[in-house]
């Protein structure tokens, strides 16, 4: 019974079968000893170390790693990238072709009378995406989103930027991530209330720096008194602001209750709500020699710190950032089991096979040098002899050889042929059998011969698996990119540079992860428009998401708008309306036209005098009858006038 109580299953548990994660009060602690540092908790070395793993099997040092835990033969393991290949073919399918943010609502901004949710939503996708291209989001993206498939957990950060006048979007090794959760509130989709980022700094002699621990601190507290930079000893810290009668006082446009104590605050995105939390950023380094085995991450002592100051001077000593929310974003590459927070990586099911497989192909190596360089049996050959030691000397077989060999002489050579070839049919059933069980499929992986699909319904059948674990994975991320770009909103209304108001909500939409037959969607979409099934703006948006290049659904409306004349006859037709019409077009509304008098039935067409005659008209009123004929012609013509005489 007492395997069985050893028996740990976690999150990690798909690593149990290493030796160097045997022992789960200090995994890897041969392997990885920077892991055993004292201000590592104990809980998050298991963690740690499955990342360390990973990150190995990734550039190609699995061999190297079992080495270091004591496989003497880890050296000689072959390696030719299929964990880095599986990463990068799973990043692939995972972002598309390309990635989108969009906000609902916005491509209505183009209609003929669009409401002010429409027009604020076109403003904030415009202003978003604007953000997007000076922030390189679709770079951070792949950054962020590799590591999780490999390590099955990403980080981003945002940070308001005063001399940039815009948030800063960073990513962060998952290793470097320490949550920080009170007993029994752990939960996938909740977030801490403390979130630490901290990592080794290494000594560096040269310019008289020891060995030091930076942490980067977020913290979610009541709303305090107004500080601001100060010094205490010679280090720099938030010192209390102080008013003419030297009591503290509080940030402009903050409240405080006399009952309660309770210092509230209106926020840019919640004008009715007061809020009495704000979020508190905390940036300081510790020398390793100060450190003593009662510290860890979570309890790193105050009087030792040294705060780092931010480029607009202020101390980053519990920070007011101004805002109710931790700017940190944490992405799972799976859903989370139930009361887990962490994802699993893309390698964690596959691991042993990666395993196998390297195994195989070092086989293949082995066999294959054999193969090509035979081992030869020489009986009855005259071997040269070494003077020195009149031993005979060694023989090696090279091009041109020649062995004297007597009459029962005989020349033997070892065929490992066979046993190459049959390591190869192992190598492809193993890329198979890792096809299968990462979902990826044969043809996802590439190694499915195009030429053997039948059909390409029979192609997509065989790539269903590939769309149930895409569709998972995003899933797994849909609400975090949601809730990414709501904090860029509410940040840059925190910096005063957006317009305050509610956040309205944005997502980030994925690009198609198989290849489309953009002829038969084509072919979809120009039928359900033509027969009023489907909206212009559900026509356009089905053709980005097939791969056709465009880039803003709005704009691209407007265009299709500015040259539907048969679409704006109809119009004209049904309403009546000019200006809806001009308006439809996108053209300038036109200059009124005087509106002239018709002569009723019955009358002249001159006003009548006094005396009820008819008036003399004007003669610039006159309007000819019949059309003058030129000097010296023979003869006029007009409306029922005579012809030439």
């Amino acid at each position: 019974m007492r395997n069985v109580r050893e028996l740990l299953i976690d999150a990690w548990s798909w690593l149990n079968y290493k030796q160097a994660m045997a022992d789960p009060n200090r995994p890897g602690q041969h392997a990885f000893p920077e892991l055993n540092t004292s201000w590592v908790p104990g809980e998050d070395l298991r963690r740690l170390a499955a990342y360390k793993f990973l990150a190995a099997y990734d550039s190609n040092q699995a061999g190297q790693l079992a080495a270091a835990t004591g496989d003497s033969h880890g050296v000689e393991r072959r390696e030719l990238g299929d964990p880095s290949k599986l990463i990068d073919t799973t990043l692939g399918y995972l972002l598309g072709a390309e990635q989108n943010i969009v906000v609902p609502g916005a491509d209505h901004a183009g209609q003929d009378k669009p409401t002010p949710e429409a027009v604020a939503a076109a403003a904030l996708q415009e202003r978003l995406r604007a953000w997007a291209d000076k922030e390189l989001l679709p770079l951070r993206v792949q950054q962020c989103e590799r590591c999780a498939v490999r390590s099955g957990d990403g980080v981003y950060t945002l940070a308001w930027e005063p001399s940039k006048q815009r948030v800063l979007l960073r990513t962060y090794d998952p290793g470097f991530y320490f949550p920080e959760w009170d007993e029994g509130e752990q939960d996938a989709q909740e977030y801490p209330n403390r979130v630490h980022f901290a990592w080794d700094l290494a000594a560096d002699p040269a310019r008289g720096l020891k060995a030091r621990v930076r942490r980067i601190t977020y913290e979610l507290g009541p709303i305090s008194w107004a500080t601001q930079p100060g010094a205490v000893d010679g280090r720099s810290v938030r010192e209390l602001v102080v008013g003419g009668d030297g009591e503290p006082v509080l940030t402009a446009g903050d409240t405080l209750d006399a009952a309660t104590s309770t210092v509230t605050r209106t926020y840019p995105w919640a004008p009715d709500k007061p809020s009495a939390i704000t979020c508190y950023l905390t940036d300081a380094e510790w020398l390793l020699e100060d450190l003593g085995r009662a510290h860890d991450v979570f309890s790193l002592p105050p009087d030792k710190a040294s705060y780092r100051v931010r480029s607009d001077g202020q101390v980053l000593d519990r920070l007011d950032l101004m805002a109710d929310f931790i700017p940190v974003v944490h992405i799972p590459n799976s859903i989370p089991d139930v009361g887990e927070h962490w994802g699993k990586s893309t390698l964690a099911t596959p691991l042993q096979l990666l395993d196998e497989l390297a195994a195989t192909d070092t086989d293949s190596a082995r066999a294959s040098a054999t193969t090509g360089t035979p081992i030869i049996s020489l009986a009855g050959a005259r071997l040269p002899i070494d003077r020195s030691t009149g031993q005979p000397m060694p023989v090696r077989v090279e091009a041109g050889s020649v062995f004297q060999l007597s009459d029962q002489g005989r020349m033997d050579a070892l065929d490992t042929s066979a046993q190459l070839a049959e390591l190869r049919e192992r190598v492809d059933h193993l890329m198979d059998r890792l096809a299968s069980n990462t979902r990826l499929t044969t043809a996802g992986i590439g190694s499915l011969d195009p030429a053997k699909v039948p059909s390409g319904y029979a192609l997509q059948l065989a790539l269903s698996p590939l769309d149930s674990l895409v569709g998972a994975m995003r899933l797994a991320r849909n609400h975090k990119y949601q809730l990414l770009l709501r904090m860029v909103q509410r940040l840059h209304q925190a910096g005063q540079v957006w317009p305050a108001g509610e956040s309205l909500p944005a997502r980030l939409v994925w690009g198609a992860h198989t290849p489309t037959d953009r002829a038969s969607v084509l072919k979809d979409v120009t039928a359900g428009y033509v027969a009023g099934v489907f909206s212009l703006e559900t026509a356009v948006r089905m053709l980005q998401e097939a791969g056709y290049p465009i880039d803003d659904v709005a704009k691209e409306i407007e265009r299709i708008q500015k040259r539907a004349f048969d679409q704006a006859t109809r119009l004209a037709d049904a309403t009546g309306d000019n200006s809806a019409v001009r308006e439809y077009l996108g053209l300038p509304e036109a200059d009124p036209v005087q509106q002239v008098p018709l002569v009723q039935p019955g009358q002249t067409g001159r006003p009548a005098t006094s005396d009820g005659e008819p008036a003399s008209p004007h003669p610039a009123q006159l309007q000819p009858t019949a059309q003058m004929s030129p000097p010296g012609a023979t003869g006029t013509v007009g409306a029922g006038g005579p012809g030439p005489r």
